[in-house]
């Protein structure tokens, strides 16, 4: 009797599991299968649904294309640089803001505005801030002028100007999510461990390195994880400062360059993008699998 009503548990278990399988399978699952023969399918012909041969030229094509190899350079350096700058502003913040009492809740709800705001939108506006027109230089130049240094053209100029731009923009998007997930970790440290740590006479320091900071590790670690996964997906942050060109720019990242090769002047081209696509799927799989060997020994979820 127990035998059955354990069995009638587990398939009502899996019963219960089915629409998200079937969900998942059919858009997560086979597209992924999909993607990845395509990949190997040489001189794939979208219309006739065609292709000539099966290797692997499209992988080798993708890795000595120059806009591929600009793609993976500038997503690299969005990824290096923004997740440990934007992780520790959002920890430096968070730790403030845990310590104000008085309009707390109104500080929280001023830094979070910009999540919710359209990427778009916040594109456009810091392109006016940075970009140089024949009216003005922008109100960045103009604070540079005014403490004696030269314009400089931001959207249109060096690369390093650009990626700097790219950079500040990205930082100011995702810190908001960031500084919410760390207030409500910080407020759910118990205070016992904070009051005993004063009562020993322990500096404020060591109690933020020594407590504080193991007992959010989790959510650090989930910040970074998911942090390289977005930084590594940019697209229309990039095309909001830079417009659709971005090869000519520069500018473009990994999944500009796929969307690119589907859809763009030089599209037509499914092999070649899902080549792209599989790489990058790679390169995060990797990342993430790095990350959470390294997690083993300095994350604490107790």
């Amino acid at each position: 009797m127990d035998m059955a009503k354990g069995r009638f548990g587990t398939i009502k278990g899996w019963l219960y599991l089915l629409p998200a399988i079937l969900f998942l399978g059919a858009f997560l699952v086979y597209p992924l299968i999909d993607v990845f023969i395509y990949s190997f399918e040489e001189g794939y012909n979208f219309t006739s649904q065609t292709y000539y041969g099966v290797g692997i030229y499209n992988y080798s094509y993708v890795l000595h294309d120059t806009y591929f190899l600009q793609a993976v350079k500038n997503t690299f350096l969005l990824v290096v640089i923004t997740v440990p700058v934007s992780t520790g502003l959002a920890l430096l913040i968070s730790v403030a803001l845990h310590s104000i009492k008085k309009f707390r809740n109104l500080l929280q709800t001023i830094y979070f505005l910009p999540y919710v705001t359209n990427t778009l939108a916040v594109g456009l506006v810091f392109m006016i801030l940075f970009k140089k027109t024949a009216y003005s230089d922008g109100m960045i130049n103009l604070l540079i002028n005014f403490f004696g240094g030269s314009s400089i053209d931001f959207i249109d100029g060096p690369y390093w100007a650009k990626m700097l731009v790219l950079c500040i923009y990205t930082i100011w998007v995702v810190m908001p999510f960031k500084i919410l997930i760390l207030t409500g970790a910080l407020a759910s440290v118990n205070e016992d461990y904070y009051k005993a740590a004063r009562v020993d006479g322990t500096s404020k320091f060591r109690i933020f390195y020594k407590i504080t900071l193991p007992m959010i590790s989790p959510m650090i670690f989930y910040l970074v994880i998911t942090g390289f996964i977005g930084a590594f997906k940019a697209y229309s942050d990039v095309v909001a400062l830079f417009g659709t060109d971005l090869n000519a720019a520069g500018m473009n990242t990994i999944v500009g360059y796929v969307y690119d090769m589907l859809y763009g002047d030089s599209g037509g081209y499914p092999s070649y993008a899902s080549a792209a696509a599989i790489i990058l799927f790679v390169i995060v799989l990797t990342i993430t699998c790095i990350n959470l060997m390294i997690s083993r020994k300095n994350v604490s979820y107790q």
